[in-house]
């Protein structure tokens, strides 16, 4: 069932190896759950608000990556342009009736 839905060949892999690196990537990953929040409500963003879509949307990229395209990839949202948010010069953006948070999405 493992290989039907995953990949995993019992021949080549071990599943305590699987587990462990497993457990490992995402005990790497969980800091943007504690960061992300504390840089977006300096932008005026509700921090659980933050917390819960950060959380949705790494387990939903990471769950489809792994049943669709049978990959160990973790997903999560990137960190990059979420620290220019709180900047007054960032949102300086919001001239055009753009939310400074829009330009995050549109890069994807």
């Amino acid at each position: 069932m493992l290989k039907k839905l995953l990949g995993f060949n019992p021949a080549t892999m071990n599943l305590k190896t699987e587990c462990i690196a497993g457990l490992t990537t995402f005990l790497t990953m969980s800091y943007i759950l504690a960061v992300n929040p504390d840089i977006l409500s300096a932008a005026a963003m509700d921090k659980g608000a933050v917390f819960t879509a950060t959380a949705l949307s790494s387990a939903v990229a990471t769950i489809l990556l792994a049943f669709m395209a049978k990959l160990p990839f973790a997903q999560t949202p990137s960190m990059g342009i979420n620290a220019f948010l709180p900047l007054p010069s960032y949102r300086a953006w919001d001239i055009a009736g753009n939310p400074p948070w829009l330009l995050s999405f549109w890069k994807g």
